[in-house]
């Protein structure tokens, strides 16, 4: 455990380096939050009370959204960058070798760039948020809590199909098409758009089966005290079944992937 934890810390390092491109980021997470927020509000004022929110807690949602949608990568990006540009340079053939497992190598990597993505490009325009709009946030620290362990265990829903979208490079040696659909995908079906109880009919069903919810929309629930008591165990136990669900997949893709590389390599 201590091989991943200096990896996280050493990723965490590396994403503080970047300090304008950090402020940059911060920036446009506020100003298209601002846009969001005033477009929310305007729905609400024209149909109060759809998908069960009132205004107050669908423009906070906005925020939230804004908040996770890096942290969580709802856009992908972060170590699938790195495993992307080391499949072009073929130094993913080291990483292979390494006394390590590959898979848990590049969760803590990106448990590191979240943890400071949640610092900055979190915090900073949730902050901007509720300065601007009035906002619905909890003032009890244990709905942090709650809200902060529902976060965590999103990033691994979205790591373990990031990560299952990256393996495909070990057979179309560029993963890029298929990280550009993933995100589409994730962006709709995340709640990151619109929260999911907006979702009419069966695309409602069907949101709620997949695991993109995972990333934004329950966490935002917990955050907007929408999942209580066996309600939050509830949303616990989909994301640990998602997450686990996926990192097993990925664990199979990963001793597929080496087996391909071993055949190529003679």
């Amino acid at each position: 455990m201590g091989v991943y934890l200096s990896v996280a810390r050493g990723a965490f390092r590396r994403y503080s380096t970047y300090r304008a491109a950090t402020v940059a980021g911060a920036v446009t997470n506020t100003v298209f939050g601002v846009i969001l927020a005033s477009t929310m509000l305007a729905l609400w004022r024209a149909r109060p009370g759809l998908g069960g929110y009132d205004a107050q807690q669908a423009v906070t949602y906005t925020w939230i959204s804004q908040a996770l949608l890096v942290t969580v990568a709802v856009w992908g990006g972060g170590f699938q960058d790195d495993v992307q540009a080391r499949f072009r340079s073929g130094d993913i053939a080291v990483d292979l070798y390494r006394p390590v497992d590959f898979q848990g190598w590049w969760l803590a990597t990106d448990a590191g760039r979240a943890g400071f993505q949640l610092l900055t490009r979190g915090a900073v325009p949730l902050l901007a948020g509720s300065l601007l709009f009035e906002l619905r946030l909890p003032a009890d620290p244990l709905v942090w809590a709650e809200f902060l362990l529902a976060a965590a265990l999103g990033l691994a829903v979205s790591f373990g199909l990031r990560f299952l979208a990256s393996l495909t490079g070990f057979w179309l040696q560029d993963a890029e098409g298929v990280r550009a659909a993933m995100m589409v995908v994730a962006m709709f079906f995340s709640g990151t758009l619109l929260p999911i109880p907006l979702f009419p009919g069966p695309l409602g069903e069907l949101a709620r089966l997949l695991p993109f919810q995972a990333m934004v929309q329950l966490p935002a629930d917990v955050l907007l005290r929408r999942a209580t008591g066996l309600g939050l165990l509830h949303l616990y136990g989909f994301q640990l079944a998602w997450a686990a669900v996926l990192l097993a997949l990925g664990r199979v893709g990963q001793a597929l992937a080496v087996r391909k590389v071993v055949v190529q390599g003679g």
